[in-house]
C-alpha cells in the first residue's frame, strides 16, 4: 500500500535536492511504501497514491535519532537533583541508588518502564532510540537490561562499566575482570556496542587503563565501541575513542586542543556527541559547539535520558538548548539531531528523507524547523515510524 503525505510546507531532507545545508524543500510531498521512502518531490508532482494525508503546510523533519539513553532503569533521584540545585556537585555517585533500585525491580516492571519511556520519546519525534544497560552492574542484571533493550531497539549497548559498584570498590581490578570477561560473554549476545564511562575525575568511573582493558575487551567480542568522555574534565575519552575508532565519543564538556584536533582528523569514523540536557541538570559548562562545529568536527546531539544527570525525553528540548546555550544554529542542531545522531549509529537508512531511505518522519505543529528553537516544546503533530502514525 502507499501512502501520500502531502501540503508539507518546508520539508528538511538533510540531503543535495534543496536548499542550504539542510536540503529543505517547500511546498513538498513524499510518498511512503512498506516503511521505505520511494519518492520525494514537489506536491503539484506527486504521483497517485491509495492513500493520502495533507499536513496542511506544516515542517516535515526526518524523525529524531537519539544516539545515548540509558532507559533501563527503576527508581528516580529527585532528591539527588535538589541537592544539585543548592550546590552539591556531581561526580557520579549517584548511579549506584539506581543500581540498587534497578536490580530490585522485576522483569515486567522494567518492561512497562522502558515501553513508557521510549513511546514518550516516539511523541515527541524520535523514531531512533540507542539504549544502553549500565544500572545492574551484575552478570544476570546486565544481560537482563540488554534482552529488555532489545525488545525497543536494535541500538543497544553494553555498559557495564558504568561505574564500579558499591560491593566491587576494594577490589577495583576484580570489577575489570568481571566487565571484559564473564559479564561481557553474557551480554555481548545482546547487544551491539560496548561503552565505557572514562572519567578519572570521577572516584566511581574508569581510568584511561581501564577503559582500554574494557574496550578491547568488547571489540574482541565484536560489538563496536562508543566512550562516556572528558564530562566532568579535561581527561584521555576523546584519545581513546579515537583510538579504537569509536563510532561516538559523548559529553565532550571539557576538551583541549589536541582533543579538537584529533576530533577534526577522525571526523568521518568519530561523531562528537553532546548531550545539552546534562549541563541544563547539573548546572555545568556547555560544550563548546561553535569551536566544534568550526574546527570541522562531526556533531550529534542526544538526550542522555537518565535518572540522575538528565531525567528528559526530548530532542526538541535538546535543540533549544544547543541553540540557546551552545551556540549552534537552529539548522545545526536539527542536522546534529537527525543526520548527526544517525552517524553516531553509523546509520545511512535513518536521518534524512530521501527515496530509499526509511520513512521515519516528524511533523511539527509549525511552518519551520526554526520553531524547534524559536518555541522551545513546539508539539509535534505527529511522528510516522515502524509503517504506523503516532
Amino acid at each position: 500500500m502507499s501512502l501520500l503525505v502531502t501540503g508539507i510546507g518546508e520539508l528538511v531532507t538533510n540531503g543535495p535536492d534543496g536548499d542550504g545545508p539542510l536540503g529543505i524543500q517547500h511546498d513538498a510531498a513524499l510518498v511512503v511504501e512498506d516503511g521505505v521512502l520511494t519518492w520525494v518531490g514537489a506536491r503539484l508532482n506527486a504521483p497517485a497514491c491509495d492513500a493520502r494525508i495533507d499536513v496542511e503546510g506544516r515542517a516535515v523533519l526526518p524523525g529524531f535519532v537519539d544516539s545515548h539513553s540509558h532507559l533501563v532503569f527503576a527508581g528516580d533521584r529527585a532528591g539527588e537533583f535538589s541537592a544539585r540545585m543548592t550546590g552539591v556537585p556531581y561526580d557520579g555517585g549517584g548511579i549506584a541508588t539506581s543500581m540498587a533500585a534497578t536490580r530490585g525491580a522485576p522483569d515486567d516492571e522494567l518492561r512497562s518502564l522502558v515501553a513508557a519511556r521510549v513511546e514518550e520519546m516516539r511523541r515527541q519525534g524520535t523514531t531512533t532510540v540507542e539504549i544502553k544497560s549500565g544500572y545492574g552492574l551484575t552478570v544476570a542484571d546486565e544481560a537482563r537490561a540488554l534482552r529488555i533493550a532489545c525488545e525497543f531497539t536494535t541500538e543497544t549497548t553494553y555498559l557495564g562499566a558504568h561505574v564500579v559498584p558499591p560491593e566491587w570498590r576494594g577490589d577495583r581490578a576484580a570489577y575489570v575482570d568481571l566487565v571484559a570477561g564473564e559479564m561481557l560473554a553474557a551480554c555481548a549476545p545482546h547487544a551491539r556496542w560496548i561503552d565505557v564511562f572514562c572519567e578519572p575525575n570521577s572516584p566511581h568511573a574508569f581510568d584511561e587503563a581501564e577503559s582500554r582493558r574494557v574496550l578491547a575487551a568488547g571489540v574482541d567480542a565484536g560489538l563496536m565501541p562508543r566512550v562516556h568522555g572528558n564530562q566532568l574534565g579535561p581527561g584521555p575519552g576523546v584519545g581513546l575513542a579515537v583510538e579504537f575508532g569509536a563510532a561516538s565519543v559523548d559529553h565532550c564538556t571539557f576538551l583541549g586542543a589536541d582533543d579538537v584536533a584529533a576530533l577534526v582528523d577522525a571526523a568521518d569514523t568519530t561523531v562528537a556527541t553532546l548531550l545539552p540536557g546534562v549541563e541544563f541538570s547539573t548546572r555545568s559548562p556547555y560544550p563548546d559547539a561553535r569551536r566544534l562545529i568550526d574546527s570541522g568536527v562531526s556533531v550529534a546531539i542526544a538526550t542522555d535520558c537518565n535518572p540522575g544527570t538528565c531525567y528528559s525525553s526530548s530532542m526538541p528540548f535538546m535543540i533549544a538548548l544547543a541553540v540557546r546555550e551552545m551556540r549552534m544554529s537552529p539548522a545545526e542542531a536539527v542536522q546534529a539531531a537527525t543526520r548527526g545522531g544517525a552517524k553516531a549509529l553509523r546509520r545511512s537508512d535513518i536521518g534524512r528523507i530521501e527515496v530509499g531511505a526509511k520513512a521515519d518522519l516528524c511533523v511539527l505543529e509549525a511552518p519551520s524547523h526554526e520553531h524547534l528553537a524559536y518555541r522551545p516544546g513546539v508539539p509535534i503533530s505527529r511522528v510516522l515510524g515502524e509503517e504506523r502514525w503516532v
